[in-house]
């Protein structure tokens, strides 16, 4: 056994383990993908120790070490394609991970198997051009192009370098994993463009790491007698997973700076960020001369929805109207949800009453439309108060106590005029097969 390869794998180990504590917070589609590609990883390291033996224990061994390194750099690219819920995108991947594992089992298993290296060479670029060719009716994307660059390249330099003696196989695959870490590289760059530590590191790691399979045999061929220990060429290993952890961490502390001013269950913006938005709202009124309008909603009937459907369907039910909010309104407006059941908007220049009055006509109608949530019909309604700036108030405060009283005056009118409890149909109750309502 090649026991210079333990603190290597204790390295990656400890990283993995880190890693792992890390992810475990986030909880994303790539974290756990990343998770995988450094089980992977270790995995390199682990067969790595056993390589050294003799025979078929030794072959197997290598091929283990090598395959798992390949299927790591994979898995990484896999996590940062943006279009991965393409089914041509698992189609490309699948086949460049047949390609390479079949590829490295020839070399390492079969080394004399000259008769199916080139088949298996051409497989690297024919099999992900035929897929990207076949899918562009439906779907195409520069970074896939890339890709097929990249592994149609490898696919020439394979077929032209592989059988040169004594170097050739130590050429092709130290070229397969250069294309596949180069490919990581330009992947989380395009994934991650923007200026953090996390993501810099992570993208000078990945080349860095491609760049060790091109230097290292160079260095070989031009320096004989020149020895590097394996730590040196496994920096960009160690360097690649702090960056990834300091990606996990950045996007922790975007999502706790996101919750501090969003509420968490339909993502609009909370009490604390509706109050400064109203501020500048109305001091851009101010400089301007012009007018905002402040809407509060309060839904109807909600706590009956809660009652008997549970909390899920009420939930959900907030979700549903956080959209219908925010689809009615322009950008330049702002939807909060500032209550369990109270929703604010701000409705800047150009605005009046009349246009405030409209906007809370048709959220009206719209709520007033039955609504179906998990095999559930929620019909609801909304009492909506309206205070315009300056007339009914000169600072956010005042217009708000203003939007506060006429709201409850619309309320107590709807009281006024409703003799008896609301009907059953204002609550939530089952959708039958047929998708007609029925009653409670």
């Amino acid at each position: 056994m090649d026991w210079s390869r333990l603190p290597d794998l204790g390295a990656v180990a400890l990283f993995t383990s880190a890693f792992a504590t890390v992810a475990r917070q986030s909880r994303s589609p790539s974290s756990g993908l990343w998770l995988a590609g450094w089980v992977m990883v270790a995995l390199h390291f682990a067969a790595l120790m056993f390589a050294t033996l003799a025979g078929v224990p030794g072959l197997i061994a290598t091929f283990f070490a090598l395959g798992s390194l390949a299927w790591a750099g994979m898995l990484f690219i896999w996590s940062s394609i943006p279009y991965r819920d393409q089914p041509s995108s698992r189609g490309i991947v699948l086949s460049l991970l047949v390609s390479s594992t079949l590829y490295i089992g020839l070399l390492v298993l079969a080394p004399g198997a000259f008769w199916g290296l080139t088949p298996a060479a051409v497989l690297f670029g024919i099999l992900p051009l035929g897929i990207a060719l076949y899918a562009i009716p439906q779907f195409h994307h520069p970074l896939r192009w890339v890709m097929v660059a990249f592994y149609c390249g490898l696919s020439i330099f394979l077929v032209l370098f592989q059988n040169r003696p004594k170097t050739g196989h130590s050429l092709a695959l130290n070229a397969i994993f250069f294309t596949v870490y180069l490919a990581c590289g330009v992947h989380f760059w395009f994934a991650f463009r923007r200026a953090s530590t996390g993501a810099f590191i992570v993208i000078a790691g990945f080349l860095a790491w491609a760049s060790v399979f091109a230097a290292a045999p160079g260095v070989n061929i031009l320096f004989p007698t020149v020895r590097l220990e394996n730590e040196v060429w496994n920096l960009p290993t160690y360097v690649v997973a702090m960056g990834m952890i300091l990606l996990l961490l950045e996007a922790q502390i975007e999502h706790n700076k996101h919750l501090a001013l969003h509420d968490e269950l339909t993502g609009l913006p909370n009490r604390r960020l509706f109050q400064d938005r109203l501020m500048n709202a109305l001091e851009r009124a101010r400089r301007s001369g012009s007018e905002a309008a402040l809407l509060l909603v309060d839904l109807d009937y909600f706590k009956q929805v809660n009652d008997t459907a549970g909390h899920h369907i009420g939930d959900l039910l907030l979700k549903r109207v956080a959209d219908i909010f925010s689809g009615r309104v322009r950008r330049t407006d702002t939807v909060a949800r500032t209550g369990g059941d109270e929703f604010s908007i701000i409705l800047e220049e150009p605005t009046s009453l009349a246009e405030a009055e409209l906007v809370a006509h048709s959220l009206r109608q719209l709520l007033a439309r039955p609504i179906e949530l998990e095999g559930h019909r929620v019909s609801i309604g909304a009492s909506i108060g309206i205070a315009v700036f300056p007339g009914d108030g000169s600072s956010a405060d005042f217009l708000r106590i203003a939007a506060d009283r006429n709201m409850y005056a619309v309320k107590r009118t709807a009281r006024a005029q409703t003799f008896a409890e609301p009907p059953a149909s204002h609550f939530s109750h089952p959708v039958p097969a047929t998708g007609a309502a029925t009653g409670s």
